[in-house]
């Protein structure tokens, strides 16, 4: 199962694990429209493999298990501190542009 979360996790520049009923996962989401991505979403609770992609997301260290954001197929690590800190920092954006997520 792991092999598949990395499969869909570089299937975008940007890809989102979330649930629907997280309000970080929302906050986490929006800041990324915000920025003009366009990420790709994956609500674990709407889809049919969701607990075992939710499992597969904590062998691979995140805990808790959503928001999980990967971007340019890499896992960010604690997704949420670490986007926001990137954010405050001045650091997101030049990432996404390297990733391909925003072009200006």
């Amino acid at each position: 199962m792991e092999k598949q979360v990395m499969k869909l996790a570089s299937q975008k520049a940007v890809v989102i694990f979330s649930k629907t009923s997280c309000c970080m996962c929302h906050t986490i989401k929006t800041l990324f429209y915000d920025l003009g991505v366009s990420p790709a979403i994956y609500e674990l609770d709407e889809i049919p493999n969701g607990r075992e992609i939710e499992r597969a997301l904590q062998k691979m260290g995140c805990n808790p298990s959503v928001p999980a954001v990967f971007i340019g197929g890499q896992l960010m690590q604690n997704s949420t501190s670490t986007i926001m800190s990137l954010h405050l920092s001045g650091s997101l954006i030049p990432m996404l542009k390297r990733a391909g997520a925003i072009w200006l």
